[in-house]
């Protein structure tokens, strides 16, 4: 699937494109009036532009039956963040599906569910190769040239909406002191461009609810350090994650197979990117399932700890061209990349963390004194995309050296120096290479 940039944003757009149609005509036929659905205001649903990109790489390797079930867990995923992402950022919901059976919290539902899987399975098996095979008809020069021309209409289309949605507009003419004139005469063209917007996203998504934060929450958030599922506490959390989650996993390694072995993902420190992630990501998507059953709770960090697992295995696969874990040999595996016994773990992982863990942990970060939490969170992040970035070099570099290429760039030689095949198969001693 050896797509070029240009081809990959093509599909992108097509599939943003046929996903408004889709949601469009549906909407239309539903409301018995023409409205315009997706976030910006140009003919895109982009979530389903996302979706199908996401799917073109990570299930790329699946056929038959599994090709439709990836398709159908993956989009029914998409689809689920998304609805806590709109919810969290604008306090609405733009679809329910609370009246549809089998339907969780009315993000998602079984039967729309079916209907991804149908479409990400005709999608990558017939509609990716037409749709590559119409953008190769396209003389070079103009098929770019319109690519450039979308994107650069669907980056400032985004930006408006979201600045308006958000009111951030509003803000940054406080903060830059405007005139006065020019502020009153901004302040009613913002009022209408938002009132415009407002009315397409009401008359698009009628199900929206809104819903207000207790003012008792509000003030909360203003004294207490990392009150709540907060940036802070997130970021902590993914740091913390990944600490953790290198020493378990070390200990475990040393428990069935007898030695000390690294799993650290980053050359500086133990931290594995994979937990880390992992964790700040479970917190925000299921504590608010917290009051669900332990089995609830244990089948969803089985399917999301499954497909988070796969999903990486695919993603350092074509970044680095290595695989960093290995199941081909333990029964009930998939491709090599996740096997039922291990997404079983991660949904006794889930049980334990939201219902035992989570909320102890909770408690100590919002006991940390407010400045002194917030500089060292900034502290950890930096260094923790440092160490990321450097890391991220030392295996690409790695890759080339397997390829022949020569280091004639500084960082190229600065890699080779310090993080030689000898130092990351230290590091990486589970590393395999692939073809």
């Amino acid at each position: 699937m050896g797509y070029s940039g240009y081809e990959w944003l093509w599909l992108f757009f097509a599939y943003s494109f046929s996903g408004w149609v889709l949601e469009t005509v549906t909407a239309a036929v539903r409301q018995k009036r023409f409205v315009n659905r997706g976030l910006v205001n140009g003919p895109l649903c982009v979530i389903y532009g996302i979706t199908g990109s996401a799917l073109m790489l990570v299930c790329r390797d699946l056929r038959g039956i599994w090709l439709f079930l990836g398709s159908m867990i993956f989009s029914t995923l998409a689809e689920w963040i998304a609805g806590h992402v709109i919810e969290k950022m604008y306090h609405e919901r733009w679809w329910d599906y609370s009246h549809v059976k089998w339907n969780l919290d009315g993000y998602i539902c079984f039967p729309v569910s079916v209907i991804w899987g149908v479409l990400g399975f005709v999608t990558m098996r017939w509609g990716a190769p037409l749709l590559i095979d119409v953008f190769r008809m396209i003389p070079m020069t103009p098929a770019h040239l319109v690519i450039w021309i979308l994107s650069g209409i669907l980056i400032l289309d985004v930006a408006a909406t979201l600045c308006i949605l958000s009111g951030r507009s509003r803000r940054i003419r406080q903060w830059q002191g405007v005139d006065s004139w020019l502020t009153g005469v901004s302040s009613r063209l913002e009022r209408r461009i938002y009132g415009w917007v407002d009315r397409r996203i009401q008359n698009a998504y009628p199900e929206a609810a809104y819903r207000r934060e207790l003012q008792a929450e509000a003030e909360q958030r203003k004294t207490v350090f990392a009150y709540g599922l907060c940036f802070y506490k997130i970021a902590l959390l993914l740091v913390v994650g990944a600490f953790l989650g290198d020493i378990v996993e070390t200990i475990f390694c040393r428990l069935t197979a007898g030695i000390w072995m690294s799993r650290s993902s980053f050359v500086w420190g133990p931290f594995s990117i994979v937990w880390g992630v992992a964790l700040a990501a479970a917190t925000m998507l299921l504590y608010r399932y917290r009051k669900y059953s332990d089995r609830f709770l244990f089948f969803m960090g089985t399917f999301l700890g499954g497909a988070y697992e796969y999903t990486c295995s695919v993603m350092t696969e074509i970044m680095f061209g290595k695989v960093f874990w290995d199941y081909s040999k333990i029964p009930f595996n998939l491709g090599g990349r996740i096997n039922l016994l291990y997404c079983f773990f991660w949904g006794i992982a889930a049980v334990v963390w939201i219902k035992g863990v989570y909320p102890v942990m909770s408690a100590w970060i919002e006991k940390i004194p407010i400045r002194f939490g917030k500089i060292a969170t900034w502290l950890l992040l930096v260094f923790f995309c440092v160490d990321m970035a450097v890391s991220g070099l030392a295996l690409i570099r790695s890759s080339e050296r397997e390829k022949g290429i020569p280091a004639t760039s500084s960082w190229q030689q600065e890699m080779d120096e310090h993080y030689g095949d000898d130092v990351l198969k230290k590091i990486y001693p589970n590393a395999l290479k692939v073809d």
